[in-house]
């Protein structure tokens, strides 16, 4: 009976020296290699960093000279080692991809030559129907987070069949086929009751979806190359980020709302930048008070990254009277969707003619920020951004205030004293 090498891949850390950093490699234990007399410990750096490793105080590592104790790594029930921002997840499932492909290589060289190994599972996987495999990631990657980015895949892969059909075998997808959609979602219909078609930040949005499946079957194995990487994105339009004044929310405090718990929740977002989805679900237990400063301690609904965050007294007096630990600060603050029509009549009572939605009560905040001098750094923690990109838009609508104000002072035209 032939016997097996039994090699295990591992996906291990190592912390850098000189900062609070770990690189990410693969440890395949036990190897047999030619020339050796001993099994091998192989290791395999994958060119990746991560920040923010949720360690398990209750395994120890080891414990230094100094009487100081490392922790192991916590890993989720697939073994995956868990990280807080969505970034540092990205990367450790990337890493699990690779382990993934180096295990079954360990695994069928006991088995096949390594010709027939590549051989014979790519032509099983080539048979796999992408659709499908898009459903189980779109479940894998976000079985948790917020409602808005689950309906954003869902759609994606609703819009693929309409391009493919409910069958479309991994053999079948190729650039060709790729280029072809991304055509395809530029006059793509719109989801629901609603007519017309999406728009094209929409459609640069679930192309991206599109690309980061592709990019998971090319780690799964699924694709012989990495085809998302030949792929150019669908440009987004700059949209223009609504927000209102510190005159206009004065006259909206002023305004009697409706659903007074709604006047309270857009009034706090302005005044902390939170979403809308992460109001709806704050809970007495996320907010404490050291000293005389208020904070949040809360874990954001879209990126998953726990927050730590200062808030004002008034934003903290918008919350009412403190309630019991996991009872919900702003109780019954109704669902977007029901939201519009009481908040369009509130804006409208207050005289204001912008066409405001929640969510610009957060571009208020923002902007507000960023104007009176808080820096772009600052206040992309302040909104829990992953990267600072993507508050710089903000910074362009203070910049266009400022371009304004410039033109904002006028006088006579001034004659040559010389004259």
């Amino acid at each position: 009976m032939k016997q097996l090498s039994k090699t295990k891949v591992t996906v291990r850390l190592r912390k850098a020296e000189d900062r609070n950093e770990w690189y990410i490699y693969l440890e395949s234990y036990p190897v047999l290699v030619p020339g050796k007399t001993k099994p091998q410990r192989i290791r395999e750096y994958l060119n990746r960093s991560i920040t923010t490793v949720t360690w398990d105080k209750k395994r120890a590592a080891r414990t230094n000279a100094n009487g100081e104790k490392t922790y192991k790594p916590k890993r989720d029930d697939n073994g995956v080692i868990i990280c807080k921002s969505e970034l540092d997840r990205e990367s450790m499932l990337y890493a699990d991809g690779v382990r993934k492909l180096r295990q079954r290589e360990y695994d069928n060289a006991d088995l096949y030559s390594d010709t027939e190994t590549a051989q014979a599972e790519q032509k099983e996987r080539l048979q796999h129907n992408f659709v499908e495999y898009f459903e189980k990631v779109t479940i894998k990657r976000h079985g948790n987070s917020s409602s808005s980015i689950i309906v954003n895949w869902q759609r994606t892969n609703e819009l693929i069949k309409l391009f493919a059909g409910d069958t479309l075998l991994f053999s079948q997808i190729n650039v060709a086929l790729a280029e072809n959609f991304r055509l395809y979602l530029m006059s793509a219909p719109q989801g629901g009751n609603k007519s017309g078609i999406i728009s094209q930040n929409t459609a640069s949005t679930y192309f991206s979806i599109f690309k980061a499946v592709l990019k998971q079957a090319f780690i799964d194995g699924y694709l012989q190359s990495d085809l998302s990487a030949k792929l150019k994105g669908i440009q987004e339009k700059e949209s223009r980020r609504e927000y209102l004044t510190v005159e206009e929310l004065n006259k909206l405090v002023a305004t009697p709302c409706e659903r007074d718990v709604l006047k309270r929740a857009a009034l706090f977002s302005a005044l902390t930048g939170l979403r809308h989805i992460d109001i709806q679900k704050l809970k007495w237990s996320e907010i404490s008070i050291e000293g005389n400063q208020a904070k949040l301690h809360f874990t954001q609904q879209k990126t998953k990254g726990v927050e730590y965050m200062p808030i004002s007294e008034q934003a903290l007096q918008l919350c009412g009277e403190p309630g019991r630990p996991e009872q919900l600060v702003f109780e019954d603050l109704p669902n977007p969707s029901w939201i519009s029509r009481p908040l369009k009549q509130w804006i409208e009572a207050a005289g204001i003619k912008k066409k405001i939605t929640f969510h610009c009560f957060r571009h208020t905040f923002a902007t507000l920020q960023l104007s009176s001098g808080t820096d772009i750094y600052t206040v992309s923690k302040m909104l829990g951004h992953t990267d600072v990109k993507t508050t710089q838009i903000y910074a362009k609508v203070v910049d266009e205030k400022k371009n304004k104000a410039a033109q904002a002072i006028r006088i006579d035209k001034i004659q040559n004293p010389d004259k």
